[in-house]
């Protein structure tokens, strides 16, 4: 018998695996095929079945039934939970291979015998962890069948439509495979193989659980594998755009290649036990009775065989062997040398494995020397060609990262080099260059050195249109003015607006200067004020904030058919930032442009939102309207006069058609009261009089309707 030979396992239909493994090992496996059938049949019978549908502005505000348990995707628990998820995922691949330390090597101290055993305190840890893990699988597979998924369709722009029935989200969780992968993947074959199986076997107990352990760990390998791996798309594609994902990017490599150290030690260390087993069988092969036996703790044997199987499997180094017949461990040599499968102390044996790992990773697999075992020899191949992989991809994309970070850095640098030289050459004053200085850096946070209207002008113009769109008309639709537009007016209009930025305390456009440019706030306060070019005793104030705009002027300009474009407006209004600002301008030639398009709309609707949204229009209204107060105060006050002079003219013929009396003189001694009161309004009135003269004089000039039925 050869016993370099890999053996397989049939697990049905096989009278060596009936041989082999008692006959309730084999009842537990028939069961679990059987419900693995089942569920197989249930999913293909849910195929022929339609997907419902809701849109999300569909959705009823009192959900009954089976969709009142739905929730959003981009709710920011379950954004927390999936990072939490994958967090866990990560931790799965690192517990797993902890099993492959479960075989130990025991001394029966009795000539030096020795024999396989299980560490039961490592598999008990190891099962917890590991059920531990399975938990969050389970409750991210509960909240799979419980969260709403996005239509193909509506992936590109907004939310759009979803699909929020429970049982079509089950369906499509079922038909894309992520289901199948997520029960692969928690199924407790480990724990059931530790805590079910090993109390009842009778006989070869560690041969077993070791064969199972492997074969069980590395079917579910793959499936716990394939998580992570969107956390590694997701990395990727973000990398060096901002300097935490850049860090971010470079530390989740760095765990890729210290978990790769870590599996390759595990197998290691199975793979020794499992060369120390091969040494003792074929040493056995001479019909030695009780031989195989004897290798397995828990099995009564008369004869010890450890002083004949010392001799026969001496622990030599490959390039100290001289006997040919000597057996030859190859690469497991250091750790059976060191006595680290003979300890029961787990760090000191994760600690060795995962350095052996480490450094044959790092070295490419140049420290190994092998035996003629093929599948040592492919172990040994792996390990070169994954410490190339590995190492490779852990230095090109460290290096990318930090290039990421490093080249606008350094763009950064050069560029307020060059500012500062610049303003030293011309000799400009402090205040200045700290403005500049304070532009530079607002425009560096906000923009992390891309150019935002290079790199769309660079696109295809339909995508450039979408983008745009997607960018700008949600804000455009904030100002009431554009919402009542024609919606083939949209396209022009975005396709022309422009990003800007401007620091606190700088001044958009001053009263009295030509206004070039019309500005829609994304963010950021600023204050608007005028005194009416200049005059005396009048001044007027206004706060502008996000969805708030400024420069109407030229829109009334603009739709003017007779103004040339060189003669812009001039402003009615000083707009000054008062915070950190960014916006989106409209440049006039490009207005007038778009403006030509407005002259077809006949809207009264458009006018109305135009004058009540339009500062110049407020802040006329304003005065109009204490004009008006005060010339309603003024006319109230002379007809009270006039009513009083009446009622003293009654009072008189009275007095003089009857003799005096004491009515008379409590009269009389009322209206002496009466004429003094109207004393003292005639001059409060006088005063008050030249008011409104004076606000007339001060009354800003009407506003030009845009001409919209031209």
């Amino acid at each position: 018998m050869d016993f370099r030979s890999p053996s397989f396992v049939r697990l049905e239909r096989s009278s060596s695996f009936e041989q082999k493994y008692p006959r309730n090992i084999r009842v537990v496996f028939g069961r679990v095929l059987e419900s693995f059938q089942r569920g197989v049949a249930r999913v293909k019978s849910l195929k022929t079945k339609q997907i419902s549908t809701r849109s999300v502005g569909d959705w009823p505000k009192k959900e009954s039934g089976r969709n009142r348990e739905v929730f959003d995707p981009q709710d920011q628990f379950l954004q927390t939970w999936n990072k939490i998820f994958v967090l866990s995922c990560v931790i799965s691949v690192a517990v797993d291979p902890l099993f492959f330390y479960i075989p130990v090597m025991k001394d029966k101290l009795k000539d030096g015998d020795k024999c396989l055993d299980l560490d039961n305190q490592l598999a008990i840890f190891a099962s917890v962890i590991r059920s531990a893990i399975d938990a969050f699988y389970a409750i991210h597979i509960l909240f799979k069948f419980h969260t709403a998924i996005f239509l193909p369709a509506c992936r590109g722009f907004g939310r759009g439509g979803l699909i929020k029935d429970r049982m079509a989200i089950a369906k499509r969780y079922l038909f894309t495979g992520h289901l199948i992968i997520d029960i692969l993947s928690i199924l407790p074959l480990p724990q059931v193989v530790v805590f079910v199986i090993t109390p009842k076997l009778k006989t070869k107990v560690p041969l077993v659980i070791k064969e199972m352990l492997k074969f069980v760990i590395f079917s579910q390998y793959v499936p716990r594998l394939w998580r992570i791996y969107p956390l590694y798309v997701e990395v990727t594609r973000t990398s060096g755009i901002l300097t935490e994902t850049a860090w971010a990017g470079a530390a989740y490599n760095l765990f890729l290649y210290m978990l790769a150290s870590h599996v390759v030690g595990a197998f290691w260390y199975l793979l020794a036990i499992e060369q120390w087993d091969a040494c003792w069988q074929e040493w056995c092969k001479d019909d030695h009775d009780g031989c195989q036996e004897s290798f397995y703790c828990g099995i009564r044997h008369k004869i010890s065989f450890g002083t004949q199987i010392s001799q026969a499997c001496p622990f030599i180094k490959p390039d100290e062997i001289k006997n040919l017949t000597s057996f030859n461990f190859g690469i497991f040599i250091d750790v059976l040398r060191s006595g680290v499968v003979e300890s029961r102390d787990f760090p000191k044996k994760f600690s060795y494995c995962f350095w052996w790992g480490l450094r044959s990773l790092s070295s490419f697999g140049q420290n190994l020397s092998t035996s003629t075992y093929v599948w040592e020899i492919a172990f040994a191949v792996f390990i070169a060609i994954s410490g190339l992989v590995l190492f490779s991809l852990l230095i090109g994309n460290m290096q990318k990262y930090l290039e990421s970070t490093t080249v606008k850095v350094e763009e950064m640098r050069v560029r307020r080099t060059d500012a500062e030289q610049w303003m030293s050459q011309r000799m400009l004053p402090d205040n200045l260059r700290e403005r500049v200085r304070r532009y530079e850096q607002y425009k560096w946070q906000e923009t992390r050195g891309v150019e935002e209207e290079n790199l769309i002008r660079n696109l295809p113009k339909d995508l450039r249109r979408d983008i745009k769109r997607h960018l700008c008309l949600d804000l455009l639709m904030g100002v009431p003015m554009f919402k009542k537009m024609d919606q083939q007016l949209w396209d022009p209009l975005v396709d022309r607006l422009k990003p800007v930025l401007y620091t606190d305390k700088s001044y958009i456009v001053r009263e009295g200067d030509p206004v070039d440019e019309m500005l829609f706030i994304i963010r950021g306060n600023l204050a608007t004020t005028t005194t009416n070019g200049g005059r005396t005793g009048f001044f007027n104030s206004a706060d502008l904030n996000a969805g708030d705009f400024c420069g109407e002027e030229l829109l009334t300009w603009a739709l003017d058919p007779q103004t040339s474009a060189p003669k812009f407006p001039t402003s009615t209004r000083t707009v000054e930032a008062k915070t950190e600002v960014e916006a989106f301008a409209l440049m006039a030639e490009d207005l007038k442009t778009v403006a030509s398009q407005f002259r077809k709309l006949r809207s009264k609707e458009l006018r109305h939102n135009f004058r009540f949204f339009s500062q110049q229009w407020k802040t006329w209204a304003a005065c109009f309207i204490q004009s008006a107060w005060r010339r309603h105060c003024k006319r109230k006050l002379e007809k009270e006069l006039r009513e009083s002079e009446n009622r003293l003219q009654d009072a008189l013929a009275n007095e003089a058609g009857t003799s005096a009396s004491l009515g008379a003189t409590i009269y009389a001694s009322r209206f002496a009261a009466n004429v003094l009161r109207t004393l003292k309004r005639k001059r409060a009135a006088a005063r008050t009089t030249r008011a409104p003269q004076r606000v007339l004089q001060l009354m800003p000039q009407k506003p030009t309707d845009p001409d919209f039925t031209a």
